[in-house]
């Protein structure tokens, strides 16, 4: 049997890397109320379309797909499930989980070059897993991303880094 090679430690100072892989920019229905107890508000926004555009991956959001929120106080906890169509035909589930508040007084605006990407004072990450059996498109299901986000009522852009 050989015995497994240590690996190299991980100095001080270390951090991973994040690589800009793509941006979706969802279309939002207004949102339905479903219900509220024990300090909870449940609420489902619907999705009605968008774009995906970047340098790893580009097409369309379809509709049907839906965000269910819930808010405790000032904090939403957010659940959205929909579907990508790659430029190529290929579809690509996404079940993209997260936060947003806007009470964090830590929180920088942050920008990619010069594209607001978060604004100072508000906390808006998700954390998305993608599922396809594509060929091309299965290192979205073997990676691990990050979103920062930003939007509205009527339209989210959530771009996309992946974590090297």
């Amino acid at each position: 049997m050989i015995a497994p090679q240590p690996l190299p430690a991980v100095g001080p100072g270390f951090s991973p890397a994040l690589d800009f892989a793509f941006e979706v920019r969802v279309s939002l229905a207004p949102s339905v109320h479903i219900g509220h107890g024990g300090g909870e508000i449940t609420e489902y926004v619907p999705i009605t379309g968008g774009t995906v555009a970047g340098p790893r991956l580009r097409g369309t959001v379809l509709a049907g797909g839906g965000d269910w929120c819930d808010r405790r106080g000032g904090v939403y906890q957010l659940d959205a499930r929909y579907l990508l169509r790659a430029d190529d035909g290929a579809v690509i589930d996404i079940t993209n989980r997260g936060y947003y508040h806007e009470d964090d007084p830590t929180a920088p605006a942050q920008y990619d070059d010069a594209l607001p990407v978060s604004e100072a004072g508000v906390y808006y990450r998700t954390s998305p897993v993608f599922r396809t059996d594509a060929p091309a498109h299965l290192w979205l299901a073997r990676t691990v991303f990050i979103g920062l986000a930003r939007g509205d009522d009527r339209e989210v852009a959530i771009r996309f880094y992946s974590v090297s």
